[in-house]
């Protein structure tokens, strides 16, 4: 499949390197950064659906709740800090940076990228990115693993494949080759045990709330509503607005920029998104560092970004200047 300009380094490196694909007669030496390996079973369908469900059903009950019960100072303040703070660690570290080698850092901050977007749940990092650069080589057309136009585009299509693009797509039996699109990331050890301890980092981050708020309040009450606020509330969300940008950012918006698929800009998820759903241009230039580059267009990870280079953690960012954004302009 030819990838088109623009496309072309979706799945660059965190190094800065493309990642080929592996020799197929290297089979015996291949290595699994997730326990389930290539396949995911029954129990893994099952755990997954738990995860899913439980926050799902929290931030149902989430408006009954602050309604009947009230919402706290401590629990808000402890929703918001893990909520910006995981959704960075998505955006900056998992996407930005170990996805499409937007920038290079050292290799403490390579590491602590690694654990803090593990705290998002959003599932082992290596799979993370073999997933998404997966998306990018084959974005909306067949091989995507989470496209909505997967059915066709038809109204009961569109509906049918949202739905397989927010969530559905992830209970599929096959998973995406590690080796293949993350061959970088499976051969580094550190990151390997990173990506294994995924269950870990889970219990972490939904024990950190409770943990917060009860020693704030000196109470169980405490710990068991910054449990619901700053764990169950704050995971549905996160993982409800990452689901959309590929789900909903696929189906609408607007595209100024060319990009060979559908990716189209949705502000009103930026700030949750952390700058994310300005899609259409991270798809028509994979390695920007910057996706909201128009005026008006919040880009909160991106402005980390350059507090991150100032502070010299990170180094040799990909900005896209005006004359790289000019030339992806939509005709």
């Amino acid at each position: 499949m030819t990838i088109q300009a623009g496309e072309a380094n979706a799945g660059t490196t965190a190094s800065g390197t493309s990642s080929p694909d592996p020799d197929p007669d290297t089979a015996a030496t291949q290595l699994s950064a997730t326990r389930g390996g290539e396949k995911q079973g029954l129990a893994e369908r099952i755990a997954l659906g738990l995860f899913i469900l439980v926050p799902f059903a929290a931030l149902l009950a989430a408006v009954p709740v602050a309604w009947g019960w009230g919402l706290g100072w401590t629990d808000l303040a402890i929703a918001v800090g893990m909520y910006f703070l995981t959704c960075h660690g998505i955006t900056i570290g998992y996407h930005r940076y170990f996805t499409h080698g937007a920038f290079k850092t050292s290799r403490p901050m390579h590491l602590a990228l690694a654990v803090v977007g593990s705290l998002a749940v959003e599932g082992p990092l290596v799979r993370w990115v073999a997933d998404h650069r997966k998306h990018h080589r084959f974005s909306d057309k067949d091989g995507d693993p989470h496209s909505p136009w997967r059915y066709g585009e038809s109204l009961p299509a569109l509906m049918k494949g949202l739905w397989w693009a927010h969530m559905g797509w992830m209970f599929d039996e096959e998973q995406t080759p590690q080796l293949k699109y993350a061959p970088d990331l499976v051969r580094d050890p550190a990151i390997r045990r990173i990506s294994r301890l995924f269950w870990l980092w889970t219990l972490i981050s939904l024990l950190i709330p409770p943990l917060v708020g009860g020693l704030v309040t000196l109470s169980w009450t405490g710990a068991l509503s910054a449990f619901f606020w700053g764990s169950l509330v704050r995971v549905a969300l996160l993982h409800h607005v990452t689901w959309s940008i590929n789900s909903i950012c696929h189906a609408v918006g607007r595209r100024p920029f060319r990009s060979r698929d559908r990716s189209g800009n949705v502000w009103w998820l930026a700030v949750l998104s952390c700058g994310e759903s300005w899609h259409n241009l991270h798809h028509a230039d994979p390695t920007a560092a910057r996706h909201g580059v128009l005026r008006g267009q919040i880009d909160s990870s991106a402005r980390l970004i350059r507090w991150f280079e100032l502070a010299g953690w990170v180094r040799d960012v990909r900005w896209p200047d005006a004359q790289r954004i000019a030339a992806r302009r939509a005709a």
